[in-house]
C-alpha cells in the first residue's frame, strides 16, 4: 500500500548542521543547500519536489516541507504542526485561510488569494479575477502538489476555470519548464477587473505576471487626491491601471508610455472602457528616450509616475539597478513643472525603502530642485508580509513634491 501523505513515514528526514535551525525557529521558512547536514541526509538521495520533515541539528522534527536537491535554496518548511503535515487537506485549510482575509478585505473577488510565503503556502501564487483564478507554481515542491492544488482550488472556490501561468524566470532555477497551459474550463483570452468601481480588461494568458497587479491596488488609490485638473505621464504604464485612473479621477490630460505596443493599446481601451478615451495618449518606446525627447521638447506634466519593472533581481545587479533608478528619477524630474509630484514605485526586494528615498534625493538635489516626501505606500494587504521573511516585503511607493530651490 502507499504511504498516506499524513503518515510520519510519508516524511524523508531532511538533518540540519548543528544551530543552522535558528532561522527557521525565528519565523523563517527557507533552508539553504550550505545548511544541511549533508553526512546523515545526503542531498543526492533525494527527489526534486519530495516532501520531508526538517530536522534540527539534533534530530528533533522542526516541521514538514519539501525539498529541491539542485537548488540552493533548496528546502521550503510548509507546516510546523507535525500533527497537521503538508498534505492535500492542509492545502485546503490554508486556502480557506488566505480566502477568509481577503474577503474581509474586499467586496468584489478581484485579488490575489494566495501570496506564496505570505500565506503560508511557499512557491505558490493564485490570482482571482472572478470565476478565473490563475495560478503559478514556481518551485518542485509545489509542482508536485499540482493535482492537490488544483483540487483544493475547485473545493474551496468552485471557479468556472483555472489557468496555469508556469512561465516565470523562477521555474528555471528549480529545473522547471515554463509553459502557460488551462487546468479546468475555458480561459477567455480577456476579463474583466474590477478595481474601485473602474473596468480594466486585461489578458490573463498573454499579459505580465498574471495580468494585472494587484499590489498596487491601495498606492494607486493614493493617486485620486493629487490628479484633478492637471497634466499627467505614466512611465512604464502597461494596460493604464495608474494612467487611466488618473483620467478617471479627474486629469485633464495623461500620457502613457510603455515599451510594448500591444499593453498600449488595451490601455486605450480601458480608458474607453471608462469614459475617458479623449483624455488619453500612448506613445510606444524606451521610457529613458521618450522622457529625452519629451525633456528635449520642453514638454512639462504636473504628476509624472514611474512604475519600472525591478532592475535588480540579483545582489550582483545591485550597483547596475540602482543607477538605473537615479537616472530614471531624475529624468522624471527634469520633464515635472516647477511645482511638481513624483510617483516613484520599485518592487526590487534587494532595493530598500531608504535607498530608493536617497535615490530621489541625490536625483532632486543634482537638479538643484527641493523634495519632500508627502506619502510612501508598500504592497497591499492581500500580499502579506511575514516580519521573519523580510524577502517578501518588496514593494516601495513614494509620493514627493518637486519643487524649485
Amino acid at each position: 500500500m502507499p504511504t498516506s501523505p499524513t503518515s510520519p513515514a510519508y516524511f524523508a528526514p531532511l538533518r540540519l548542521r548543528k544551530d543552522e535551525d535558528r532561522r527557521l525557529r525565528a519565523g523563517h521558512l527557507w533552508v539553504y543547500s550550505n545548511e544541511i547536514d549533508v553526512e546523515a541526509t545526503p542531498l543526492r538521495d533525494f527527489q526534486p519536489g519530495q516532501p520531508v520533515a526538517i530536522q534540527a541539528g539534533n534530530g528533533k522534527t522542526l516541521g514538514t516541507g519539501y525539498i529541491n536537491p539542485h537548488a540552493l535554496l533548496c528546502a521550503r518548511l510548509v507546516s510546523r504542526d507535525l500533527d497537521h503535515p503538508l498534505s492535500p487537506s492542509l492545502l485546503v485549510h490554508r486556502l480557506n485561510v488566505a480566502l477568509s482575509l481577503r474577503e474581509r478585505l474586499y467586496d468584489r473577488p478581484f485579488y490575489r488569494l494566495v501570496y506564496s510565503e505570505g500565506d503560508g503556502l511557499p512557491g505558490l501564487i493564485v490570482d482571482r479575477y472572478g470565476d478565473l483564478c490563475v495560478a503559478q507554481l514556481t518551485t518542485a515542491g509545489m509542482e508536485r502538489l499540482k493535482d492537490d492544488i488544483l483540487a483544493a482550488l475547485q473545493k474551496v472556490l468552485k471557479p468556472t476555470a483555472v489557468l496555469w501561468r508556469n512561465d516565470s524566470r523562477m521555474r528555471e532555477m528549480e529545473g522547471l519548464e515554463r509553459c502557460v497551459a488551462d487546468a479546468v474550463g475555458e480561459v477567455p483570452e480577456t476579463v474583466t477587473v474590477e478595481e474601485d468601481g473602474l473596468r480594466f480588461q486585461i489578458s490573463p494568458r498573454t499579459g505580465q505576471k498574471t495580468g494585472w497587479f494587484y499590489d498596487q491596488r491601495d498606492n494607486r488609490a493614493r493617486l485620486d487626491r493629487y490628479v484633478r485638473g492637471r497634466r499627467v505621464l505614466d512611465v512604464f504604464s502597461y494596460v493604464g491601471a495608474w494612467g487611466v485612473r488618473a483620467a478617471a479621477r479627474g486629469a485633464r490630460e495623461v500620457l502613457c508610455v510603455d515599451a510594448s505596443a500591444t499593453a498600449l493599446e488595451q490601455a486605450m481601451a480601458n480608458a474607453t472602457l471608462n469614459g475617458v478615451g479623449e483624455r488619453v495618449g500612448t506613445e510606444a518606446g524606451d521610457a529613458f528616450e521618450v522622457l529625452k525627447r519629451l525633456r528635449e521638447a520642453r514638454e512639462r506634466f504636473d504628476v509624472v509616475i514611474v512604475d519600472p519593472p525591478a532592475f535588480i533581481k540579483r545582489r550582483k545587479d545591485f550597483k547596475e539597478g540602482a543607477l538605473a533608478y537615479r537616472r530614471l528619477n531624475e529624468m522624471a524630474m527634469q520633464v515635472l513643472e516647477r511645482d511638481g509630484l513624483l510617483i516613484s514605485c520599485s518592487c526590487s526586494q534587494l532595493l530598500s525603502r531608504d535607498v530608493l528615498v536617497q535615490t530621489l534625493l541625490q536625483g532632486s538635489r543634482h537638479l538643484d530642485r527641493n523634495l519632500v516626501i508627502l506619502e510612501q505606500g508598500r504592497q497591499g494587504p492581500d500580499h502579506p508580509v511575514p516580519p521573519a521573511i523580510p524577502e517578501t516585503d518588496y514593494l516601495k511607493m513614494v509620493i514627493a513634491r518637486v519643487l524649485p530651490t
